[in-house]
Parts: structure tokens; C-alpha cells; sequence
């Protein structure tokens, strides 16, 4: 697999770009995944993009973004417009968004068709440059359970549609995270890794608290030493040239990443074990 970080980990800290990558050449790291209001303000230094990474043999595996398919078309295409440019300058082809603002089961039925048709279109513009669209495993969207996600991708049913597979929220739904991995993977193109205290401590990961600087922090835990069984999930799934990004939210992130790397890079080079 591929192992890369998340830029949305230094959201409230002073730190370039070359910073992050001269951290993660140091740390034998794939690449750098791009939180897409940094990379916004990457336009504004042409010589930062794909191919300065490249030189130093990083990828960004995926830039995430949120796309506002609530507005009016024109806003819509315009930051579908926006986001092409961000692909197509640091040489990647995913783009993340959020299948909505609302739980599958809060959703009406008109409500998703609207849903449907926008990602669909949205899958069109994209697909039509080399680009694909991954939603995310995520609460308060329509991808909040694996039944729901399966439906999503039936109901848009486009080659540009993919997933990626927050490992987290997957667990977080009550899903078996192995067995909802093997039913998503055909469609899985990327995978985010964070991990938690207990899951009395997932209201730490709600928008309102986890993007604001002031918010807690509590219960956020190290990638294997939190309630999701990461090396349960390593053993039991082909992840051979999967991209998987750590998703680190909290504070002290360069050692906590550190150390999260050290163990993830550890399964790299672990024969696969499914089936044993």
C-alpha cells in the first residue's frame, strides 16, 4: 500500500509545504494527501505542484474537497471547475466529497433522487478529464451505512463514482468494518485511517468541534492504540497498492504521525495473510 498524510492535520498550524515534505521524505512516506482550501492557496506559488513533488518522490494521492451540490448549478460547476484545475496541477485523479449533509435515513426519497442526479453530473464532468469522484464512508451523508453507500453507487451508476473507505466510520456505523470493506472494495480507491479512545469519544470528530481550534481534542487515539482493531483489518484485506492516508486530527501532530507511520509502514512489507 501506499501511505500518505493529510495536510487538514496542520489546519491550525504554521507550516509551509516544504515543511511537509521534507518530513515526509525523511519518513519514508508515499506521498501528501491535499485538504482542498490549502491547496486553493497553493495557486498563488506556481512552483508548487505535482511535479516539484514528484522530484522528491511524493504523490498526492487524493485532494479533499466539499462540493456544494445544495447551490444553484452555476456555483456548482464553478468549484467543480476550481477543483479540476487543483487535479489536474498537483498530477492526481481523485477528489473527495461528502454524499450530502444529511443521514441516509433522514433523506427523503426526493431528496436523494436530487442527490443522485447531482453526483452523477458531477461524475460526468469529471470522468471526462481522467478524474474520479470518491464519496465518503461518512455520518450525516448518504454513504452513513454500507446498504445505503451500495444503493448510492446503483442509483448514480457511473464508472467515475468510487469510494473512499474511512475505516472509523465505517466501524462507527456498527458495520463490520472487514466484511463491509470486501462488499465496497470493487468501488474502494482510497482509504482514510484515524482511530478513537472509545466510542463514547466520537462526537470529537463532529464538524463543528474537530475544524474549530478551540475544540477538544479528548479521546482522539493513535492509529493502533484506539477501539478500532487496525491490525485486524491489515491481516484481513488485500491493500497491495491501495493509497491509505493517516487522518490525524488532534494535537502534536508531527509525533503522533511519526509514530503512527512507523507501524503502518511496518505492514508494507507484511506478506498478505487473507485466507490464513
Amino acid at each position: 500500500m501506499n501511505v500518505s498524510i493529510c495536510t487538514i492535520s496542520f489546519r491550525h498550524a504554521l507550516v509551509s509545504i516544504e515543511q511537509l515534505a521534507d518530513w515526509a521524505k525523511a519518513h519514508d512516506v508515499d506521498g501528501i494527501e491535499l485538504w482542498a482550501p490549502h491547496a486553493r492557496h497553493l495557486f498563488a506559488t506556481p512552483s508548487y505542484n505535482g511535479d516539484w513533488l514528484k522530484k522528491q518522490g511524493l504523490i498526492v494521492p487524493m485532494v479533499s474537497d466539499y462540493f456544494p451540490l445544495y447551490e444553484e448549478w452555476n456555483t456548482l460547476i464553478e468549484a467543480a471547475k476550481q477543483a479540476s484545475r487543483l487535479l489536474t496541477r498537483w498530477n492526481t485523479n481523485h477528489i473527495r466529497t461528502f454524499a450530502g449533509a444529511k443521514g441516509s435515513k433522514d433523506t427523503t426519497k426526493a431528496e436523494r433522487a436530487y442527490l443522485v442526479k447531482r453526483l452523477a453530473c458531477l461524475c460526468d464532468y469529471f470522468f471526462d478529464k481522467g478524474h474520479y469522484v470518491l464519496v465518503e464512508t461518512h455520518p450525516h451523508t448518504l454513504c452513513d451505512t454500507v446498504p445505503s453507500t451500495l444503493q448510492l453507487l446503483a442509483e448514480v451508476d457511473h464508472p467515475g463514482l468510487a469510494i473512499n473507505f474511512d475505516v472509523l466510520h465505517v466501524w462507527e456505523s456498527g458495520a463490520d468494518v472487514n466484511g463491509a470493506f470486501k462488499q465496497l472494495q470493487p468501488h474502494i480507491r482510497h482509504l482514510h485511517v484515524k482511530n478513537i479512545r472509545s466510542p463514547e469519544d466520537l462526537d470529537v470528530f463532529a464538524p463543528e468541534n474537530v475544524y474549530a481550534a478551540a475544540g477538544s481534542r479528548e479521546g482522539m487515539a493513535g492509529l493502533f492504540n484506539g477501539s478500532v482493531d487496525y491490525e485486524s483489518f491489515l491481516s484481513a484485506n488485500q491493500l497491495d497498492g491501495v493509497n491509505v492516508s493517516i487522518e490525524w486530527f488532534g494535537n502534536d501532530p508531527f509525533h503522533v504521525l511519526e509514530q503512527d507511520c512507523k507501524q503502518l509502514m511496518k505492514w508494507k512489507t507484511v506478506p498478505n495473510r487473507v485466507g490464513h
